[in-house]
């Protein structure tokens, strides 16, 4: 893990055991610990929490759930446009942290009152401002934290563990808040946003990044602007069509399966414990799990290919969304849970790889936010509205073996648009430059 490889234009990759040694991975570690800590809360409880604590629908919970991809996909080329101009200027970050410390007040004193007067209009009130902090702002996160790790000369995926350490620690801890108060919750998601500001304000932000795709001398009004031309192009890129297609419905999909499959797990759990509290456990493991799959992943999709790991993610969550449909004892809930800790490891890294590999570097933010993003923001839009009335329709198991087909039907029309990315150099260094990638 710690031996030392160079790319063809002569860049030294970064090796697993000098990135330790660095004060800014432990810094850009602790950003992606404590937003990513407020996520796992977030996602873990907050379709438990609509039902139980102020008595939503399934059918007006998926549609909160769709205006947040709503407001996402408003607002997720705009934020890779920005992010590019900013480089690594943090007024973005900063407004997404912003808008995360106001989650207490809101859920204690705006939302409640909005959702007794009408369900409708606190489903999208409530997903607009979820959105600014999670599917809007997670896109912030992750560019912003990408585009620092090759500046300061760590793998991103090993920098993002610390995303899956704080949605271990979070689902485990989210237990016994829920146990005691449900609505603790969301006051614990403010705590971890004033930490996460903190951490922001001490992040290293070097003017000039080598990563960039910009010498050490390449001043920010050089660097090239993300026009219209520049989307246009990418646009029309077949691999950036076909990993769009991809993302909007498999990264879709595994959002949508896991919004109300803790209702789902309740309704089959049996025993003495009360089944969020074992769920949240389980979801421990699962990321524990999950962080250590995201050690080795880099070193395995080095090996295969960023779009043959994204091929198999997508052939893993077909098992775990038909297997949940079709066995549904507590002991095989369990299991399709924890398959998830291969999941997100593979979808992650082999995203960032597969763009930063065959798309022009220096727009990264822009390639993830409209290739990533908007994408997936696009079918959880359209799915989680539409999965949801299925729910109380036909059920959650018919449901699951639609969503089975749908996956596994944009699996292979993506498949044929794709280039592999096997055998391309990651950019690293500061001669780094973008991928040369056939229209």
């Amino acid at each position: 893990m710690s031996t030392t490889t160079a790319t063809p234009d002569g860049a030294t990759k970064p090796r697993a055991r000098d990135s330790l040694k660095k004060l800014a991975f432990w810094n850009y570690g602790g950003l992606f610990f404590f937003y990513f800590a407020s996520w796992q809360l977030v996602f873990t409880f907050l379709s438990p929490w609509l039902k139980d604590q102020v008595g939503m629908s399934e059918g007006n919970i998926g549609l909160l759930n769709s205006m947040m991809a709503l407001t996402a996909l408003c607002l997720q080329p705009f934020y890779g446009y920005i992010q590019d101009r900013l480089g690594f200027r943090k007024n973005l970050f900063v407004f997404v942290v912003v808008m995360g410390a106001l989650m207490g007040p809101f859920f204690a004193f705006v939302f409640p009152p909005i959702v007794s007067f009408n369900q409708v209009l606190g489903a999208v009130v409530g997903g607009i401002f979820l959105s600014l902090v999670l599917n809007s702002g997670v896109g912030v996160v992750e560019a912003f934290n990408e585009r620092g790790s090759r500046a300061n000369g760590f793998e991103y995926g090993h920098v993002r563990l610390f995303g899956s350490l704080a949605g271990a620690t979070a689902s485990l801890v989210g237990g016994f808040i829920w146990a005691a108060n449900p609505d603790n919750i969301w006051w614990v998601g403010t705590f971890s946003a004033i930490v996460l500001g903190a951490l922001l304000f001490a992040a290293r932000t070097p003017k000039t990044a080598a990563g960039d795709g910009a010498g050490a001398g390449t001043e920010a009004s050089e660097r090239p602007k993300v026009s219209k031309d520049t989307v246009k192009h990418l646009l029309r890129n077949r691999s950036f069509v076909g990993f769009m297609v991809l993302m909007f419905g498999t990264a879709a999909l595994y959002d949508v399966f896991d919004q109300q499959f803790a209702i789902y797990f309740g309704e089959h759990v049996v025993g003495s414990l009360d089944p969020q509290v074992l769920f949240s456990r389980v979801v421990f493991v699962q990321i524990l799990l999950e962080a250590a799959v995201m050690v080795a992943m880099p070193f395995i999709i080095n090996k295969i290919g960023a779009k043959r790991g994204l091929q198999i993610f997508a052939l893993v969550l077909v098992v775990r969304v038909v297997g949940s449909a079709l066995f549904t004892s507590t002991e095989a809930l369990i299991l399709w849970r924890l398959l998830a800790a291969i999941e997100m490891p593979l979808m992650l890294v082999s995203v960032m790889k597969y763009i930063t590999r065959m798309f022009d570097v220096r727009i990264s933010a822009t390639a993830y936010m409209i290739g990533f993003n908007t994408a997936k923001q696009v079918g959880v839009f359209i799915f989680s509205w539409v999965f949801g009335l299925s729910y109380e329709a036909i059920g959650f198991s018919q449901s699951y073996l639609v969503m089975g087909v749908v996956v596994l039907a944009v699996l292979v029309a993506s498949s044929f648009l794709m280039r592999n990315d096997k055998g391309r150099p990651d950019p690293v260094g500061p001669a780094a430059e973008p991928a040369a990638v056939a229209a």
